[in-house]
């Protein structure tokens, strides 16, 4: 018969591995990226900058001190993440870069229609984009434009998302030209990286020019593929069920994932737990799950949490945990949207209490508030720790101000404001 926890208790587990509960201390700076995105696996890489992108923002909530620099230099320089496909597009750590070669190779014979009509289209474009990053170095997108031809408009959309995440024909992952394409496809079959970034863009070289030297690059074995994916996700979940694992790294098929599982609990790797008034069973590491008496919150903090936080990703699980309904409507129409364009969750201590849509005004140097709303009942000390989260987050983005345009219920927008002056 499984152990059967609490949904308190389920939930105290996620924010502890999500690292989210302040029970784990994260080193400054660039030392503190490497820990988190090792801790975590993986941390999404998105293009929206209506205020910090989120990489940045998922960063900043968990490490001391984070500034953006600091990922450049942890990515570019010292070189322990790098840039593949994990649950999207994602920086990972580069300890893991051997578990990523099964996918890289699946592109190279890729099985379907598609896929196979892709590279016929523009697999001729591989091989000379190739030999000029051998010839001349690290390049971007942007030195292979050629007006009289590259600029044409008769290329078809090309999908820039191989696992299937980004909205059809929607978004800057579209519409690329033919160069643009044979770069995606030897990144995604492991023959170039991503060397750096300039700004937001991608700067490529060969793979064995930006690998450091030493890094494991022996291909697992299905098994060991298994092991590793359960492992990552339940470090990173706390607590997960075998959907949950299968969708938080998508480098391993269902079999794989499956196989592992079963393995793992007959060596008591794993133990299967149930949580109360969820169905079915989840699973959990045995050391973690023995330190979760010491998971007792401290005095509640509010995070404000991008919509691409690892926590926030899943939003079956987010519910389930979080009893928190949502949705991120920048793809939306904007006379269909609810709650607003990039809409943050508001977690204060244990629960997620509300959720704002935000707004870097740069030039003005001002965080405009579009939209903030509270559920429920406010919790004690809510408001001064609303106004230090809003005032932490605008000294982020570059901002010296915050506004508050639209407040719900109408009685928080005084004392937030006072709070916030406080700031």
């Amino acid at each position: 018969m499984n152990e059967s926890i609490s949904q308190k208790t389920a939930r105290r587990m996620a924010l502890h591995a999500q690292l989210l509960d302040g029970k784990t201390k994260i080193k400054r700076g660039k030392e503190g990226i490497a820990q988190t995105v090792e801790h975590l696996g993986y941390v999404q890489i998105d293009t929206i900058s209506v205020i910090e992108r989120a990489h940045h923002h998922v960063l900043w909530t968990r490490v001391p001190g984070y500034r953006p620099e600091h990922l450049h230099k942890a990515h570019a320089i010292d070189r322990t993440v790098f840039e593949y496909w994990g649950h999207a597009a994602s920086y990972l750590p580069m300890s893991d870069y051997r578990f990523y070669i099964p996918m890289m190779r699946g592109f190279h014979n890729p099985s379907g229609a598609w896929w196979r009509g892709w590279g016929e289209k523009y697999g001729a474009y591989i091989d000379p984009v190739l030999k000029r990053i051998r010839e001349e170095g690290p390049k971007a997108a942007r030195d292979f434009e050629n007006p009289s031809r590259e600029n044409s408009t008769n290329h078809p959309p090309i999908l820039a998302d191989p696992i299937g995440l980004s909205p059809q024909g929607k978004g800057p992952w579209w519409d690329w030209k033919p160069a643009k394409a044979a770069l995606e496809m030897l990144f995604w079959r492991g023959e170039l990286m991503i060397a750096k970034r300039s700004g937001f863009e991608r700067i490529y070289d060969l793979t064995e020019r930006v690998l450091p030297e030493g890094t494991d690059i022996r291909p697992p074995a299905p098994g060991e593929l298994g092991r590793f994916i359960v492992i990552r996700a339940l470090n990173a979940l706390g607590i997960a069920s075998e959907k949950e694992i299968r969708e938080y790294i998508r480098i391993g098929d269902k079999g794989i994932i499956a196989g592992a599982l079963g393995e793992m609990l007959a060596s008591a790797e794993i133990v299967q737990l149930n949580v109360e008034g969820q169905p079915g069973a989840v699973y959990a590491l045995p050391p973690f799950l023995e330190k979760v008496g010491s998971f007792r919150a401290r005095p509640p903090r509010v995070r404000l949490l991008s919509p691409f936080d690892n926590l926030v990703t899943s939003r079956s699980r987010l519910k389930q945990r979080f009893d928190f309904d949502y949705t991120l409507e920048c793809y939306v129409p904007k006379n269909k949207r609810r709650h607003g364009y990039y809409v943050l969750p508001i977690l204060f201590g244990e629960n997620i209490v509300g959720r704002l849509d935000p707004k870097a005004d740069r030039p003005d140097k001002t965080f405009r508030v579009r939209r903030l709303v509270v559920d429920g009942e406010f919790q004690d000390g809510l408001i001064a720790e609303l106004g230090r989260a809003l005032g932490d987050l605008a000294r982020f983005n570059g901002c010296e101000s915050v506004v508050l345009e639209n407040v719900l219920p109408k009685k928080l927008f005084a004392p937030l404001n006072r709070a916030l002056a406080r700031e």
